[in-house]
């Protein structure tokens, strides 16, 4: 999300979907453990309903309020974590696939030449 406002004040804004239609309103922020950034937003969708998590990259943050660029039905569905709990990067990846958002893989493991393998012989 390209923004500099602090995410802790993007807590009780409104969010609405790529149509224009109000999701809810963002309960919570979770950050990158690895770089601290906002990464998702934790809306709750209604009065007597859960919290969907969203991506905060690509949304936007559009006149105070939080434009997600998916459907409410994609959102609505979302798997749901629960909200005040840390996020593993096995949830993380679940979401990212959710919304069909590209991850990018991890480095590849180098390629190290160990010796001869066991059970070989080449004396």
């Amino acid at each position: 999300m390209q923004t500099e406002i602090d995410p802790r004040n993007l807590i009780g804004r409104k969010a609405f979907d790529r149509n224009g239609t109000k999701i809810g309103t963002i309960d919570e922020i979770y950050l990158d453990d690895a770089t601290g950034v906002p990464e998702w937003a934790a809306i709750r969708t209604g009065l007597f309903s859960r919290d969907a998590f969203v991506p905060l990259e690509p949304s936007e943050l559009i006149d105070g309020t939080l434009r997600v660029p998916f459907e409410r039905a994609l959102i609505k569905d979302a798997p749901d974590f629960g909200v005040g709990r840390h996020l593993s990067p096995e949830q993380e990846l679940q979401l990212y696939h959710h919304y069909g958002l590209d991850v990018a893989p991890p480095p590849p493991v180098p390629d190290h030449d160990f010796g001869k393998l066991a059970g070989t012989d080449d004396t």
